[in-house]
């Protein structure tokens, strides 16, 4: 799963234009922008933007301006090209159309009709916090052929979990593992409107765009071992993962509109600088012995994916943002 021995390093830095950056964001972000520096790798900046009826188009450049305020840059991304063109997924449905082509061909997935309330109903239990209810496998059944007999926009593609357990080693942790076919269940790569879902596009952009590492928060381990059987299934080599602590509200819930306002362009109007926001998120990692203000170009020799793995998910609250200003 690690890169190979004289492979240069490549990262990615993916917002989705659904609302603005927040510092939990920021702080993915900046992890993963120190790992590939720290390795002397090269950074693509990729908009997953397939979630249309959240997509707020403006907010791609509003990403764009807040990274680029915080320190951080990339060597390709829809603002500079590059050789892995196109860097916007909405562009990139032809390659995951040929993908689910193949996936059809082999019977890996098949056409499920059934709602989130069918779903629910059938289902006896919630698995995975943020993830819902386990598929019963109501329409597991169906073949890839009997989507001609289904009306076009009444199914889901999902993907056929496997026995095999999906397992990964993440430096300074243990070996991870997940029983997906009974933790799980079988997931979407497809939906009704024939888009692509989250677990496939991302699965083929990265696989496309030589990715070596992935940097993201501990609320999408489920999701990594979901991708790790489409990784399986299409004979891919898959990244390294890294699994960030998230950064959580009072509630000891993770950032969301109810901890109110933590957009980094509030952060920004309210006159926080980018230093000082840099030295508190690197702290809150682990990766730098106090807040006092500094660059992230700064922290890239300290940088320790061990020190990272130690730490805990941090409270960003009215405290937290005193302390900034």
């Amino acid at each position: 799963m690690a890169q190979e021995c004289g492979q240069q390093a490549v990262g990615r830095l993916a917002p989705s234009p659904t609302g603005a950056l927040h510092v939990g964001n920021a702080r993915t972000f900046l992890l993963a922008w120190l790992s590939i520096r720290k390795s002397g790798g090269r950074l693509i900046l990729r908009v997953e933007d397939l979630d249309s009826p959240r997509i707020k188009p403006e907010t791609t450049q509003y990403a764009i301006d807040d990274l680029h305020w915080l320190g951080l840059d990339w060597e390709e991304g829809p603002d500079r090209g590059g050789p892995h063109e196109p860097y916007v997924q909405t562009a990139r449905t032809a390659i995951y159309d040929e993908v689910l082509a193949e996936l059809r061909s082999r019977e890996l997935i098949y056409p499920c009709t059934c709602s989130r309330n069918d779903i629910a109903q059938a289902a006896s239990a919630p698995h995975w916090e943020h993830e819902g209810f386990l598929y019963p496998g109501t329409c597991a059944q169906r073949t890839a052929r009997d989507a001609e007999s289904l009306p076009p926009g009444t199914f889901a593609w999902r993907f056929r979990t496997t026995d095999e357990v999906s397992r990964f080693l993440e430096r300074g942790r243990e070996e991870r593992t997940c029983d997906v076919k009974s933790e799980l269940g079988d997931f979407v790569v497809a939906k009704k409107d024939g888009t692509a879902a989250y677990q496939l596009a991302v699965v083929v952009d990265d696989h496309a765009m030589d990715i070596t590492q992935v940097v993201r928060g501990d609320d999408l381990l489920a999701s990594t071992y979901r991708q790790l059987q489409l990784y399986q299934a299409l004979d891919w080599e898959p990244p390294e993962f890294f699994h960030v602590p998230l950064m959580i509200g009072p509630d000891g819930h993770r950032l969301a509109k109810r901890h109110g306002d933590t957009r980094i362009s509030t952060l920004r109007g309210e006159g926080v600088t980018a230093e000082r926001l840099i030295g508190w998120l690197a702290c809150s990692a682990g990766i730098h012995p106090s807040a006092n203000p500094c660059t992230a170009s700064s922290l890239i020799d300290r940088f320790d994916w061990e020190q990272v793995a130690d730490s805990t998910p941090t409270v960003f609250d009215e405290t937290s943002r005193n302390e900034l200003r």
